[in-house]
């Protein structure tokens, strides 16, 4: 069995499908390949943010803008995304702050986090993976203290 460093993860990152993404991950895990597959657990993105995924199943982030964002910091990784999450847009605020800061162009620390409200229909198992509460004292350090600015 490989070691715990050699283990390669996939993270899932689903809404209100139930049998799909459970048996995905059984399977995957069932077959003791050299990976683990797991439901992504997200709750604020910091700049250039390090992504334990070798590999994310996006299904998601079509309804959820903050997990497009998530995604494509991501990418910028070395996480391969199946369902690109720059089909959408690649002019964002928070991916160019992170490509910035990657290039070594100096840019105010930034942290991007789930909007507050949703459109009429996204329900609760479209945010599951979501971490609550948002740990915001913890992001107000990585922007250096209160108050922080959009």
């Amino acid at each position: 069995m490989p070691s715990h460093n050699d283990v390669k993860r996939i993270g899932v990152m689903v809404g209100r499908e139930q049998t799909w993404p459970a048996a995905f991950i059984e399977e995957v895990n069932r077959r003791d390949a050299g990976c683990i597959a797991e439901f992504v657990k997200i709750g604020g993105t910091r700049m250039n943010e390090p992504t334990p995924y070798t590999v994310i199943v996006d299904r998601i982030s079509h309804e959820i803008p903050y997990y497009r964002t998530y995604l494509k910091n991501a990418v910028l990784q070395g996480t391969i995304v199946v369902n690109n999450p720059f089909w959408w847009s690649a002019d964002d605020k928070f991916f160019g702050a992170c490509l910035a800061d990657k290039l070594g162009i100096a840019h105010p620390k930034t942290v991007a986090l789930p909007s507050h409200s949703y459109v009429e229909g996204v329900v609760e198992e479209s945010l599951r993976n979501l971490i609550y509460p948002i740990p915001w004292e913890e992001h107000a350090r990585v922007c250096r203290g209160l108050p922080c600015h959009s």
